[in-house]
């Protein structure tokens, strides 16, 4: 959701190009360069399966994953024209910085000692903007959109990193975010009941290009920390600085319970909880396989829409998802190819060097 996102955000967004640290490259090629193992006798052996074989929980936990973040479109689409951007997310940071807690209350030192001014400043473009920009396009357009709108965050992170620090970024990241551009361009040519997408999708793509930024800052500024514990500071502080302006743009109106509930599962399930499930995933499988959640949310996005509220998958939805989708894939799979194959031939070699040298 796409190791960029997670190791560029830390997990707070489903997160430009495939970006490995060493040790994942040192496995790679181990991989890639290791001979072929041997098959297993046919008496007396007891095969002995790999923690990667035996691990059901992986693909379980990914679909989950997926479902909640695919369905905090869907309680977007339903909570914000009753609560209006600013309280909505105000509620939904304060919840998810109460679910994160623990974490940030481990790693408070640490945080203390980066600088609070910093986190505030990564908090504003990783949460608090992008999640008022796409409450305010949940009032406009429907869940869907936005659902696949925000996978144009991986692009753009490996975009921020070129134009920001310089980073390579080569023609394959390229011409994949060329080709998502031109399925956001063709998401915002549609109509819902007559009404256009363009500021809707507008909206997103900016929240989108605010998160692939932050990614970059966050890598740069906080590598060192629990993503975990950064993600439950800037939530937190994105609370404190919106609720002066939530308590005065607090609906006058009674909100339906219906509301209610899709904010609270917007902030304990959808930013909460499923960070928790996230830095697990991390934790466990490495950030390489968890993060292509990224690509599973958008369909869930859509299906639940369409489940509850009856959302239609248009022509330009479906269009434009798959050029998103797709230039996404394009940018990211072969660089990684060669570079296994790379330090797998440079892994061989060392080590016939070394068994000619012995």
């Amino acid at each position: 959701m796409l190791k960029e996102l997670a190791k560029l955000s830390g997990g707070m967004l489903f997160l430009g190009g495939y970006i490995a640290n060493a040790d994942d490259l040192r496995r790679w090629s181990r991989d890639e360069a290791a001979p072929p193992t041997q098959p297993p006798r046919r008496a007396g052996h007891v095969r002995n399966d790999t923690p990667r074989e035996r691990d059901w929980r992986t693909p379980v936990e990914l679909l989950l994953l997926a479902a909640i973040w695919g369905g905090s479109f869907l309680f977007l689409r339903i909570s914000a024209p009753k609560f209006g951007p600013v309280p909505l997310v105000d509620v939904r940071l304060a919840l998810g910085a109460l679910v994160l807690s623990p974490f940030l209350w481990r790693a408070r030192r640490q945080l203390a000692a980066v600088g609070w001014f910093k986190i505030i400043a990564i908090g504003l473009l990783n949460t608090l903007l992008p999640f008022l920009l796409f409450a305010w396009s949940a009032e406009r357009a429907p869940a869907g959109v936005s659902a696949i709108v925000n996978s144009m965050a991986v692009p753009f992170a490996a975009l921020a990193a070129f134009a920001l620090f310089g980073e390579t970024i080569g023609g394959r990241r390229v011409t994949g975010l060329s080709i998502g551009l031109v399925g956001v361009a063709v998401l915002a040519s549609g109509n819902v009941h007559g009404a256009g997408l363009v500021p809707a999708v507008a909206a997103g793509t900016v929240a989108a290009l605010l998160y692939g930024v932050s990614a970059n800052l966050v890598k740069r500024y906080f590598s060192g920390l629990p993503p975990a514990a950064v993600a439950a500071a800037t939530l937190a502080w994105g609370a404190v600085l919106l609720a002066p302006f939530a308590a005065w743009q607090w609906p006058s109106a009674r909100v339906p319970a219906q509301a209610w509930f899709s904010l609270v599962a917007l902030g304990v399930a959808c930013t909460g909880f499923a960070y928790a499930i996230y830095y697990r995933l991390i934790q466990r499988v490495g950030a390489p396989r968890a993060t292509t959640v990224t690509y599973l949310v958008p369909i869930f996005g859509v299906v639940w829409a369409w489940l509850a509220l009856g959302e239609p998958l248009t022509v330009s939805m479906a269009l434009g998802g798959a050029l998103i989708l797709g230039g996404m894939a394009y940018g990211q799979s072969q660089p990684r190819l060669r570079m296994v194959r790379r330090l797998a031939v440079t892994h061989a070699s060392a080590q016939a060097g070394t068994e000619c040298r012995n």
